[in-house]
């Protein structure tokens, strides 16, 4: 993969590079602030982008929206925001936009090589990457009354694990069953959330951020 690499802490984006280049990857650049970022992917066009959400000068969120206007300029960039935070609301700000092809973790994860350059892969592929932990965090929010509730204790667990961007394979291994029953599961999560059988609608992504403001009961930050 050709990657972009952009983070105000120079530790961080030469750990990130090391893990990249060490694993065969090119990085084709970096960057310490969001709009030599964008001037970069203008330039280099790589396949997919790691961003950090706090850039300078605001350190609020820079970096998503650099992140957002690359997806709009650039869809078939891939684009992996980080963060230090649990902040779904960002998250649900980027895949909104445009379903497939995102990803959002917390820095600590991206420090696993696997764990990054499996995202990166699926993020590639078109995929939607959620970190597990915001998934686990959200999960034991108190929830609001909407469609989800109808779904068994079960049927949310496997949306849950759909959240995390995890394959029907996957979550059939992670929870014991076989790939029928976690198809079961989430047609009728699809079903309950009145999601139709088309290609386009990206029904995966659709039903993540169903799942995500199903448990986010309030914007912004929450430190782990």
């Amino acid at each position: 993969m050709r990657i972009a690499v952009a983070d105000d802490s120079m530790l961080t984006r030469e750990g990130l590079v090391h893990l990249l280049t060490g694993q065969g990857h090119d990085v084709v650049g970096q960057a310490d602030n969001a709009a030599e970022l964008v001037s970069m992917v203008d330039v280099s066009r790589p396949d997919v982008v790691i961003v950090d959400i706090r850039m300078p000068p605001t350190h609020t969120d820079e970096g998503l929206v650099a992140a957002r206007h690359i997806r709009s300029v650039y869809p078939r960039v891939g684009v992996l925001v980080l963060s230090q935070y649990v902040e779904p609301s960002y998250a649900m700000r980027l895949i909104e936009d445009r379903p497939g092809g995102v990803g959002y973790l917390l820095k600590d994860r991206v420090f696993d090589v696997a764990v990054l350059v499996d995202a990166l892969r699926r993020i590639t592929e078109g995929e939607t990457v959620v970190d597990p932990t915001i998934v686990s965090r959200l999960f034991r929010r108190r929830r609001t009354a909407d469609p989800l509730d109808a779904l068994s204790k079960r049927a949310t667990e496997v949306l849950g694990l759909v959240a995390e961007g995890l394959s029907n394979h996957a979550i059939a291994a992670r929870l014991h069953i076989t790939e029928r029953t976690v198809e079961s599961h989430i047609t009728k999560a699809f079903l309950q959330l009145g999601l139709t059988d088309d290609p386009d609608s990206h029904r995966r992504v659709l039903a993540v951020l169903a799942y995500l403001r199903h448990h986010a009961t309030k914007p912004g930050r929450e430190d782990i």
